[in-house]
């Protein structure tokens, strides 16, 4: 049925993909309300069931219809003639969309939970030039979805390689030459992410306590909800802070081990990286089946990240940043690629696919000692100091306070000593090489004729020391290097500038 498939005509998705997008809808608008279905959820006994139950069926009835109505009009088909790639959807205001097929990067074919329900697929076309997925084409069959990334695919090649040949040329295909296994997925989950998951469990945790303080205030009164806090001030003594504080502690990291077991397993599942007609096809996914292709020439950055008990495991994670129209580092961030787990000769494998050879870090350059003194004043001076502005206000069971002290000092004393032993830049002639972290330590890699802007910067109380900051941009997010010595940083700024001047290279 794909190969018969004719794209030069308006096609449409499969209709059992409604059920994809009522779903979207639905989930849109549950996150939307979802601090008022709490508060309704605490009432539910005083509503009246009956009008509950009559808005609940005409809220479904209008997502259905509006639903259908995304199926009904939304098409996708190829305009040979102008070499676009056409699509039209709405439901009031239409809008047609068409996107030149020389500017396509990538075609992935994703699925979800509810597409692997009812035996649908997505299709996401990438743009040079945009921040986020031109195009979603929600629910296609897996035929239908591989039909059309090959004729895109095909075209794109065509048109960049100025031939005229009327074949399309098929999809290689290869067995995977790197599999991360299960036993690795683990370690790197059990091993990484600990900031970021205490982070959302703290955030989860003072979501919860406000939102159920709020519904007591709403339904009983401000009293109920001032004798939480009453109760909670009234077991806050010394002892009981230490045992509790402990038991917390416990019980943080244990959730946090098997939030980041469970989110590793779940997205990384099952990954293979295959060579594919010059590139690398990544796919992975427990419920979320991701597909995607990175081009080793638009790759802009490659960021290595290992901590001490990965390296003793040997496994580490990389990141790869290719070329996007993101203007942000952040937006960059969310559209980085991540191999999860690799070995070290996984490791080296991937790195020669993507650079043809493995990077050396050549001579080192190191910042000045006054990288330190912005980190010590706000990781040290400034919670010292409000700690012992707290406790000379308080009462005298407060002091007890100040047995925490010298832990905490040790602590981020150890912290930011790595954090500058680690922070180096190193350069040869072909690599750029940025390290920095205190427990993960990163390695972002960059070709110097990749960079697409360069600018270096003094401030005025520095030039007395000789010290500034350099910082590249690149199509796939920016790299900088802090109070470094300014001749040094200068004198490479113009290396780099006459290699992006005289190289052949392309920067993808």
């Amino acid at each position: 049925m794909a190969e018969k498939a004719n794209f030069n005509q308006p096609q449409r998705q499969s209709l059992v993909g409604v059920l994809v997008m009522f779903t979207d809808t639905f989930q849109k608008i549950v996150r939307a309300m979802w601090p008022l279905l709490v508060v309704w959820l605490f009432k539910f006994n005083q509503m009246n069931k009956l009008y509950l139950g009559l808005g609940l069926l005409v809220v479904i009835a209008l997502i259905g219809i509006v639903a259908y109505l995304q199926y009904l009009n939304f098409t996708f088909y190829i305009d040979e003639e102008n070499d676009e790639f056409i699509i039209n959807k709405g439901i009031l205001n239409k809008t047609k969309i068409a996107i030149q097929l020389h500017k396509i990067q990538q075609v992935n074919i994703n699925q979800t939970l509810i597409q692997k329900i009812i035996g649908v697929h997505a299709l996401d076309v990438d743009t040079a030039g945009s921040n986020k997925k031109e195009v979603s084409i929600r629910a296609i069959s897996h035929d239908l979805a591989i039909a059309l990334k090959t004729k895109l695919l095909s075209e794109v090649h065509k048109i960049q390689s100025d031939t005229v040949s009327d074949d399309v040329a098929p999809i290689v295909k290869e067995e995977p030459f790197i599999k991360i296994s299960f036993i690795s997925l683990i370690k790197i989950g059990i091993t990484s992410n600990y900031v970021r998951s205490f982070g959302v469990l703290m955030a989860f945790f003072f979501t919860i306590y406000e939102n159920v303080k709020q519904v007591l205030q709403n339904i009983e009164g401000d009293e109920a909800a001032n004798s939480v806090d009453d109760k909670i001030d009234s077991i806050l003594n010394f002892e009981n802070v230490v045992y509790a504080g402990s038991i917390f502690i416990l019980v943080l990291f244990v959730l946090i081990l098997i939030i980041n077991l469970v989110r590793t397993i779940i997205r990384y599942f099952d990954f293979k990286m295959a060579k594919q007609n010059h590139s690398l096809l990544l796919s992975y996914g427990l419920l979320n089946t991701k597909n995607t292709i990175i081009k080793p020439e638009k790759v802009q950055i490659v960021a290595l990240s290992q901590n001490w008990l990965q390296k003793k495991m040997d496994v580490l994670n990389i990141k790869i940043k290719q070329a996007s129209g993101s203007e942000t580092d952040k937006e960059n961030k969310k559209s980085a690629l991540e191999i999860p787990g690799c070995n070290a000769l996984e490791k080296d494998e991937i790195l020669k696919l993507l650079f043809r050879q493995i990077p050396q870090k050549g001579v080192k350059l190191q910042p000045n000692w006054r990288y330190l003194l912005f980190p010590v004043l706000f990781y040290m001076v400034l919670p010292v100091s409000g700690l012992l502005l707290y406790v000379l206000n308080s009462d005298e069971e407060a002091f007890n306070y100040l047995l925490f002290l010298p832990i905490y000092l040790t602590f981020v004393t150890i912290m930011l000593y790595f954090s500058y032993r680690h922070y180096r830049l190193f350069v040869n002639e072909d690599y750029i090489i940025r390290q920095s972290g205190a427990w993960d330590v990163d390695r972002e890699i960059i070709e110097p004729h990749k960079i697409q802007s360069i600018k270096v910067s003094q401030l005025f109380w520095h030039k007395r020391e000789n010290i500034g900051s350099i910082t590249f941009a690149t199509a796939g997010g920016n790299l900088s290097f802090r109070l470094a010595n300014f001749n040094k940083v200068k004198e490479l700024a113009n290396l780099w500038l006459y290699q992006v001047e005289a190289t052949e290279k392309n920067w993808m």
